[in-house]
């Protein structure tokens, strides 16, 4: 039996060895021939799981330790019998820490009251649903848009993407990548809705590089049709618009989801996955020991005659500092991969303790409702 799996996956190596021949290679370099004689794939987003890679081939189940998909030719696989799955939800919690730290910059950066904000989530999923959260916590008005989701539901906890876009202060991405069909997002942000967005809004993508024209957005940045844009995902990433990431407000490689518990998480439902397939005895396992940050994970934070939302901050940027990211990648764009490869270790708030002195119940409702783990002193 073989298993050809992405060389970045995390948590990975040592675990199929007992059961498999497992030959490990970067993503993108992936060939048809190593997966000529293969029973099974672990991968992640930049290797084309197609006719082109795979035609021919004794591959039976593809596991992918990632959210999107759109990476594997789904009709086409299906069509020969080959088990796909991605890893839902698995980094939801990441990206929801991510957006935390944006907004958090963005509203001390801007000078905002986020009391005074409205958020307009956009697509709202396993992701989408935690960052409406993060927007509740820091005390925004937010709104939701998923059309699917009202179709099933009803209209009455949504609102139309028009609407959306004409009410929030910022607009935050988080739909699949479909390039056709009723719910098409393959640039949902095209010239003419970025055409309507007002000077005082703020657009954030970290779904899927295309979701957003990245040529009209350049455009929209560089005559103030907008105050400001956030981008983690690209069109043609790696190969990113040195010129767009010059104007945007935070600028990110690809690693909003990058949490190490995220990985985690994608890495296990992958190895569980190919188990179920292969019958494997591992369709219970899980990384038994994610590595610590370079922070420490039991901090304490003083409230006392602070502003709840400095306070908030305070904690989101403990646990992680968006702007470390954003550094990195200006002084190295043509890291893009690298910088997603060899990235830093990053915790969820979940896995920090913090110790509040002086806060009111509703702020420690607040940060719970972040992830954090509060012990009010």
């Amino acid at each position: 039996m073989k298993i050809v799996c992405d060389n970045k996956i995390p948590f990975l190596r040592g675990v199929l060895e007992p059961y498999a021949d497992v030959v490990y290679l970067p993503g993108k370099e992936t060939t048809a021939d190593d997966l000529r004689d293969a029973d099974a794939v672990i991968t992640r987003t930049r290797t084309k799981c197609n006719s082109d890679l795979l035609e021919g081939s004794a591959v039976r189940v593809i596991a992918t330790a990632t959210i999107g998909f759109d990476h594997i030719d789904t009709k086409w696989c299906e069509s020969r019998g080959i088990i796909w799955k991605n890893a839902p939800g698995c980094n939801s919690h990441s990206v929801k820490q991510y957006i935390s730290s944006v907004l958090c910059t963005l509203m001390g950066r801007f000078g905002m009251d986020p009391g005074k904000m409205t958020l307009g989530v956009v697509g709202v999923g396993n992701v989408g649903s935690k960052v409406a959260d993060v927007g509740r916590a820091l005390g925004m008005k937010v709104l939701l848009n998923d059309p699917p989701r009202q179709r099933a539901e009803g209209p009455d906890a949504f609102v139309s993407l028009d609407s959306l876009v004409a009410q929030s202060d910022i607009i935050s991405l988080h739909v699949p990548l479909y390039r056709e069909g009723e719910d098409a997002t393959w640039h949902l942000f095209d010239s003419g809705r970025i055409a309507s967005l007002r000077p005082s809004q703020i657009l954030i993508n970290s779904s899927r590089g295309p979701v957003v024209d990245n040529e009209a957005l350049k455009a929209a940045l560089k005559s103030g049709l907008i105050r400001a844009a956030v981008l983690d995902v690209w069109e043609r990433e790696p190969d990113i618009d040195r010129e767009l990431l010059g104007l945007l407000s935070v600028a990110t490689p690809h690693i909003a989801g990058y949490s190490a518990d995220g990985k985690a998480a994608g890495t296990a439902a992958s190895v569980r996955t190919v188990a179920e397939v292969l019958g494997l005895p591992l369709t219970d396992w899980a990384p038994s020991d994610v590595p610590p940050p370079a922070q420490t994970l039991d901090f304490t934070v003083d409230a006392s005659c602070r502003p709840p939302f400095e306070v908030i901050s305070e904690a989101v940027f403990h646990a992680y500092d968006v702007m470390d990211d954003d550094a990195a990648l200006r002084a190295a764009p043509q890291a893009f991969e690298k910088l997603r490869g060899d990235y830093q270790i990053r915790r969820e708030p979940s896995a920090f303790t913090l110790r509040l002195r002086g806060g009111t119940p509703e702020l420690c409702s607040s940060l719970r409702l972040l992830g954090f783990k509060v012990i009010s002193l």
